[in-house]
């Protein structure tokens, strides 16, 4: 359960931004109930995470594997519940993402795979990548795939630290306002 109440999306000064998540995610999940408490917030946060999620070249398979590994190592359980159904359109196989707690030993991952899940972890665990997971990484990525898939990353450990500082899930009422108002 959330640790403060949810934004009320329909105050003068979020209904334009709010229209706009809407359009651009089809509802207002529930990080964006939160992030509308800050309009600059969760006006940067969508334009950033749309640009992440819908403009980079990198394949959305890798995308949403590095996305679904973060959630994982940051026991982010809503980043994971949102994301799973996606991995799988995008093409991730069940038994990869069910792989992810143990991958360096699973036989499902090719060595591209391998790879970006090293640089992953490395990023969201240690921060500082080793030079020879870098080393490995560009004998499978060009510079534009390493940067995007680094804003990834990135992005998504942002994402589940706010979702768990928070404490935002999925079974929460978001129409429990801090004005009382539903939605």
């Amino acid at each position: 359960m959330a640790r403060i109440p949810y934004a009320d999306t329909t105050r003068p000064e979020t209904a334009a931004l709010a229209e706009r998540i809407v359009a651009e995610r089809g509802e207002i999940l529930h990080l964006y109930a939160m992030l509308l408490h800050s309009p600059p917030v969760a006006e940067g946060w969508l334009t950033f995470l749309t640009a992440i999620r819908q403009r980079c070249n990198l394949p959305g398979a890798v995308r949403e594997l590095v996305i679904v590994q973060v959630a994982h190592l940051n026991g982010a359980r809503y980043e994971a519940e949102q994301h799973v159904p996606i991995a799988l359109r995008e093409g991730v196989t069940q038994a990869q993402l069910d792989a992810l707690p143990d991958w360096r030993s699973a036989d499902v991952f090719d060595a591209r795979e391998r790879a970006i899940l090293a640089y992953c972890d490395a990023m969201t665990r240690e921060i500082h990548v080793p030079p020879a997971i870098f080393a490995d990484l560009r004998e499978h990525l060009d510079p534009r795939a390493i940067v995007e898939l680094t804003a990834t990353v990135g992005a998504y450990n942002m994402v589940s630290r706010f979702l768990e500082a928070i404490g935002i899930d999925s079974a929460d009422d978001t129409s429990a306002t801090e004005a009382g108002t539903a939605r």
